[in-house]
């Protein structure tokens, strides 16, 4: 009995973690709103130059304890994961929010939560991809009802700027389904170096790459800007780089230690519910009887993923991470 306590523990504490992670990432949808007059790739450089430099400076003081168990190897990975999950998604994620809206973009990146849980139903030790499909199912069903929402709202005569802001959320749907399966492997593998450093490390590897991207950034389509523009900008960034990318990035490490990858993913649906909240109150207007039945969806599907989790027909899946 208290294993199986332990193994409930485990598990709540993995979806909170999750939760958290996905209110600080909704607010990733608001930024090229607060800062539209910025280009997609000028607002990546700003947010992964203040997320790089507050990660060396937290990382300073214990530099060579936490760098002791990374090689070239995981410095590799760690590059691979910063343009995957960072870099170039938040770059095609600006880009379709700027395009498409900040609705548009939330569906396309609602569909995450079924591409990882596919994903991960083939790792040794998950739970079947046949017990999931209830989940899946409504989590798909959530999604297309905001889908036919956000479409039936387009404006007449801009096709072709939302196509572009499609196909824009979609790249970057792929670009982080890549980088949820693999950062998720990474940590189940890498357990010498803390959920926390391994984020604050991502940073770092993030903010190099910021740095080689600032130089197109101040070439391509920028404009001229006041003192007050730059301000929101910097403000933007930083509130940004310290909320999602160093406090969510923490606790999705967390949620990715304690739960396997067919439940991570799923945890991904709180980005989107928190997207689609703070755009309701950025838009100052309450959600539709459809995207209300959408929220429903999304919310029944994560909980029917965890009860699937918590089944005692699956007693050795937390035990292979462990």
């Amino acid at each position: 009995m208290s294993a199986a306590m332990t193994e409930q523990g485990r598990t709540l504490l993995g979806v909170g973690c999750g939760l958290a992670a996905g209110a600080l990432w909704g607010l990733v949808f608001l930024a090229p709103e607060l800062a539209s007059d910025f280009t997609p790739l000028q607002l990546a450089a700003g947010r992964y130059l203040a997320y790089g430099a507050f990660a060396v400076t937290l990382l300073a003081p214990r530099w060579r304890t936490v760098t002791a168990a990374v090689g070239r190897r995981e410095w590799v990975a760690l590059s691979w994961l910063s343009l995957l999950g960072n870099t170039l998604y938040y770059v095609l994620l600006a880009a379709a929010v700027q395009s498409g809206g900040v609705a548009m973009a939330s569906v396309v990146v609602g569909f995450l939560p079924v591409a990882v849980t596919v994903i991960g139903s083939r790792d040794h030790g998950a739970v079947p991809l046949a017990r999931l499909l209830p989940s899946l199912v409504l989590g798909a069903a959530g999604v297309a009802c905001i889908g036919w929402q956000s479409m039936s709202a387009a404006e007449p005569g801009s096709q072709a700027r939302a196509a572009f802001g499609l196909l824009c959320a979609i790249g970057a749907l792929a670009s982080w389904t890549a980088y949820a399966v693999v950062n998720g492997r990474w940590l189940a593998k890498l357990t010498q170096v803390s959920a926390p450093d391994w984020s604050l490390l991502t940073g770092v590897a993030t903010g190099a790459q910021a740095l080689l991207l600032a130089i197109p950034a101040a070439l391509i389509g920028a404009k001229a800007h006041d003192a007050a523009g730059w301000g929101r900008f910097l403000a933007v960034s930083a509130g940004v780089a310290i909320l999602a990318s160093i406090v969510g990035n923490a606790f999705w490490n967390r949620a990715s230690r304690l739960l396997p990858l067919t439940l991570v993913g799923q945890m991904i649906l709180f980005e989107t519910l928190f997207a689609l909240l703070y755009g309701f109150l950025w838009e100052q207007r309450l959600p539709t009887s459809l995207e209300l039945v959408a929220i429903g969806l999304m919310t029944a599907s994560v909980l029917i993923c965890v009860s699937a989790h918590r089944s005692p027909e699956q007693p050795h899946a937390q035990d292979q991470r462990a």
